[in-house]
């Protein structure tokens, strides 16, 4: 039987230098109780038990409660937490995170194992070489930040390129001055502050002379807005963006600037007849900022679309391009334009003698069940797990891995991790568990129709009316308006009847 030095002795080395930030008891028990390649994360939680997370279970660390002593000491041994309450260890990629209470001081940490994944830009090898610009779209969790790691490393190191990574997080390059070696020769530069990620962009560009800019999670409009400026400049941009698929983007006010921006247009009589649609449609503004979008499916699975300006015209017009799929294998082959059913965790579609069953966890039951009504789907919403075909749940409920959630897992059950607790969010999720996505041409078109109207509408902040649907379309266009928090009526008398879009009374009377 191996001896505690002796496991210690093959522990990875970055792993290792997590494990050193621990109090002594716990490090010990780290070693004797943990394989360090399963290792996932480790939570401090004041007053309760300190526990490892390896895949599908907990190991407990000791059989005492964390003490305000034990978080101070991690805190010592760690890099400086940031706006963002993170922090890391220098020269590796692990992440560690506070809860603090009101009064600013720690109750809690995850430490978060981050390890270099070597291989996972190759399924896009060809795509990154060619100097196109890429957005990556993925679930978190999937691994859009290791393959954005990938793709600098791959510019940098083996086409020599200049590479800037703009690391707001330390989650590219890992904390500290100098960064971790999975970034190759990438040159990287920290962020103060996350509010301020978007004024390093574009002082990257303008101070460093880069061939290309690395980015990760482009969530706000004047992100947005550097990434079009960086392009427009003939750099080339690697980036993620808040989002899991093209059609979320479509229908994303703050992030659709990426696509090129959507307007209503509305034509003349004759144009309108020539092209044999309604007098408003809806137009892309600009060239997108990226010319290729792809989404992770998985880890080795990816939807390409490209040209994105191509394909973002025809979802405009119509049903969306089918993606080309690619698939990495196990030996490391990429094989191209794959036609199997998606790998996400799909249950097979209900059937009307045995409906399956969802167990929303920390999600909006009413919301559930209104999606199952529009849909049509003969499911049942549940309470528990008894009977459950799958499980919906949100982010920072999966990240804490409570005890149905892990009863789920070791079910096998699929589990559905929701941006936000917010009925578009449901309606997506079980279109795509079940297989029925009522998101056709024409719900397409009156979500984007009404993402652009909402955009207009905070820029000027004057009403917009958008073009006549019926009730159930109004009805989703009520939901996108009320979760960008603006208002909106109907107007107008069936079939003409349509929504009025107008800023909050707060936001009118500072006019």
């Amino acid at each position: 039987m191996s001896t505690p030095s002796s496991r210690a002795a093959n522990w990875d080395e970055e792993v290792e230098l997590l494990a050193r930030a621990l109090p002594t008891d716990l490090a010990r028990a780290l070693h004797e109780r943990t394989d360090p390649t399963e290792l996932l994360e480790i939570v401090l939680d004041l007053g309760r038990e300190p526990e490892a997370r390896v895949p599908g279970r907990e190991v407990l660390l000791a059989d005492r409660t964390v003490s305000s002593a034990d978080l101070e000491h991690v805190a010592n041994n760690v890099g400086q937490f940031g706006d963002d309450n993170r922090a890391g260890i220098e020269r590796t990629l692990h992440r560690v995170s506070a809860i603090r209470n009101r009064s600013g001081r720690i109750t809690g940490l995850t430490m978060r194992v981050g390890r270099a994944v070597t291989g996972t830009g190759e399924i896009i090898r060809d795509i990154v070489v060619s100097g196109q610009s890429i957005l990556l779209l993925g679930r978190p969790g999937i691994g859009k930040t290791t393959m954005l790691r990938e793709c600098a490393r791959l510019l940098a190191d083996e086409l020599r390129k200049r590479v800037v990574i703009v690391d707001t997080s330390n989650e590219i390059g890992g904390d500290g001055d100098i960064p971790h070696p999975g970034i190759g020769r990438a040159r990287r530069m920290q962020v103060k502050t996350p509010l301020l990620q978007h004024a390093v962009m574009i002082e990257a560009v303008e101070n460093h002379m880069p061939e290309v800019i690395v980015i990760d999670e482009i969530g706000t409009e004047l992100e947005a807005a550097a990434a079009r400026t960086i392009a427009e400049r003939g750099v080339q941009l690697i980036a993620t963006a808040h989002g899991q698929t093209l059609e979320n983007l479509l229908v994303n006010p703050t992030l659709n600037d990426l696509l090129g921006g959507i307007q209503s247009v509305t034509l003349s009589d004759e144009e309108a007849r020539r092209r044999g649609t309604q007098k408003s449609v809806l137009e892309r503004m600009a060239p997108p900022t990226f010319d290729v979008l792809v989404e992770i499916q998985d880890r080795d699975r990816v939807a390409i679309h490209m040209p994105l300006a191509e394909v973002v015209d025809t979802a405009l017009r119509g049903p969306l391009l089918t993606p080309k799929i690619r698939l990495r294998t196990r030996e490391g082959r990429v094989i191209s334009n794959v036609d199997a059913p998606p790998p996400a965790e799909t249950p097979a579609a209900p059937s009307a003698a045995k409906p399956l069953g969802i167990f929303p966890y920390g999600v909006s039951r009413h919301h559930v069940e209104q999606s199952i009504r529009d849909l049509e789907l003969p499911v049942r919403v549940l309470g528990n797990l008894d009977g459950a075909g799958a499980v919906l749940t949100l982010k920072n409920h999966y990240r804490r891995r409570p005890d149905s959630l892990r009863q789920a897992e070791s079910r096998g059950l699929p589990i559905h991790i929701l941006k936000s607790n917010s009925a578009t969010q449901v309606r997506d999720a079980l279109s795509r568990i079940y297989g029925v996505d009522k998101r056709d041409e024409a719900t397409t078109r009156a979500l984007a129709e009404a993402a652009a109207a909402i955009k207009a509408v905070k820029t000027t902040l004057r009403p917009v009316e958008i073009s006549p649907q019926n009730a159930y379309l109004r009805r989703l266009q009520h939901q996108l308006v009320s979760e960008n928090e603006l208002s909106a009526r109907s107007t107008g008398k069936e079939p003409q009847r349509r929504l009025r879009i107008t800023p909050t009374p707060e936001e009118t009377a500072t006019i």
